[in-house]
């Protein structure tokens, strides 16, 4: 069986986490913590980042941050992963939910205004398969509404935006919070593990506190404060040394995971295209002002039936391929809470979208198995 995914060590793993556990300090923000932060604040120009135990966690941090209340409202795409939701759920707002674009699962950014009521407090784009939303317009929207907005780029490490302005900027450095996960199925990985940058500097102080409990204790040991208490609330956040010393491994080996990743998703990419385009079935869009990671490999079929179609002939063929979400705008949590509104391209993407394999160590072999099984008949729906 050629599985969905497979987590790849670099090799050094094993080594960081025995040198944090016999340094004698294997709680959270310790040496491996400080080194991640200081790489990913400098590499893509983050404002602050602190690392949490899962993007989830980042996700709430940022809900509590912007101070989400009862009652106020917080659009996003529907679809997307239960936890970009639930982060605002638990602190009491009600989700606005948004449909997908026509050529990509990401939210319709031309969709958001429309969406706007006098008890919207923020946007959260939700950078899909690491491929950026459009972020001037949806800025653009939050800076005429006072909104805050926060990427979901839980998908979206070593992705960029280039705006209006031409600058090109990493995704996550461009809202005024943002959410990174370093889960199995990521590119760069530390088993389960997240981050939060936070651009605005209005949050940044707050965010150590809400990061450590709600306590003033990373103040304490930068000597700012001679003793810390609870002066504010927050929760265990941040995640121990074990799993920052995991993580710094993956983050010397960014580039040659990266350089991997592209060459796997180019070779995709070739050998569909045609076949793809003969069978009017969707393979990835890049918008002009988006790079694209590699974070995957999906092919959107015509319909559910063809779908499963496709998805059980790899799995006679021993491949695994998967689909992704359900829009969660018709879950059985959120259905009776929503308005309404139909989405269309959202549950069309529920019901046609498969995520092909895609790991470091996948072989060119593989990888032509995979199309070959794929593009070797035609699929009615």
């Amino acid at each position: 069986m050629i599985p969905f995914n497979k987590p790849y060590l670099t090799g050094k793993e094993a080594h960081y986490l025995y040198d944090a556990v016999y340094s004698g300090k294997i709680s959270g923000n310790g040496k491996y913590t400080q080194k991640c932060h200081e790489f990913l604040k400098n590499k893509y120009g983050f404002g602050k980042c602190l690392l949490t135990t899962s993007c989830t966690d980042a996700l709430e941090m940022a809900a509590i941050l912007i101070n989400i209340q009862q009652g106020d409202e917080v659009i996003m795409p529907s679809y997307t992963f239960v936890s970009t939701a639930n982060a605002f759920i638990l602190r009491g707002a009600k989700i606005i939910f948004a449909d997908s674009r026509t050529d990509h699962p990401g939210i319709d950014e031309h969709s958001i205004e429309s969406l706007i009521t006098n008890k919207t407090r923020a946007i959260v784009p939700v950078h899909y398969a690491g491929v950026a939303c459009d972020m001037d317009l949806i800025m653009n929207i939050a800076k005429k509404y006072n909104l805050f907005v926060i990427e979901d780029a839980a998908q979206a490490i070593d992705s960029f935006y280039t705006g209006a302005d031409g600058v090109k900027r990493a995704l996550g450095s461009i809202g005024h919070l943002a959410a990174f996960s370093f889960h199995e199925t990521k590119n760069i990985i530390s088993g389960e593990g997240g981050m939060l940058a936070i651009n605005d500097p209005q949050f940044q102080k707050r965010a150590e506190i809400i990061w450590e409990k709600g306590t003033n204790r990373s103040a304490f040991f930068k000597g700012e404060v001679d003793k810390y208490g609870w002066v504010d609330i927050g929760s265990s956040f941040l995640p121990s040394e074990l799993i920052s010393s995991f993580l710094w491994a993956q983050l010397e080996n960014l580039e040659d995971i990266q350089l991997t990743r592209k060459r796997h998703w180019n070779k995709y990419y070739e050998g569909l295209k045609d076949w793809a385009l003969k069978n009017e079935i969707k393979i990835p869009f890049i918008p002009d002002f988006a790079t694209n990671n590699a974070h995957m490999f999906y092919i959107v079929a015509k319909n559910a039936n063809q779908r499963h179609s496709i998805l059980k002939k790899l799995k006679d063929n021993g491949i695994l391929g998967v689909f992704h979400y359900l829009s969660l705008h018709k879950s059985l949590f959120y259905i009776d809470k929503h308005d309404g509104r139909e989405m269309a391209l959202s549950d069309y993407f529920s019901d046609c979208l498969i995520r092909l394999p895609l790991f470091y160590e996948l072989t060119n072999d593989e990888i032509n198995k995979i199309i070959e099984v794929i593009i070797s008949e035609s699929y009615h729906g």
